[in-house]
């Protein structure tokens, strides 16, 4: 998968990471390759907590595939 990430300078000169498609994922770096690798990070996890909420909430006959676009 590849994201859109915003890099801004953010307060004491950090620098934020802002990812517009996954709402809420933000990170920040004191570097800009700081904060490419923590944005990369939260996006990570935040897929992998949006589909365990998703798989929660999934009905018990429900099939599960993966498909590679």
């Amino acid at each position: 998968m590849t994201f859109q990430v915003v890099l801004e300078p953010g307060e004491d000169n950090w620098i934020v990471a802002e990812c517009p498609a996954l709402p809420g994922c933000v990170s920040q770096g004191r570097t800009e390759e700081e904060a490419v690798s923590n944005i990369r990070e939260a996006i990570e996890l935040w897929l992998e907590t949006e589909l365990e909420k998703h798989l929660e909430t999934l009905p018990p006959n429900a099939k599960l595939l993966e498909v590679t676009i």
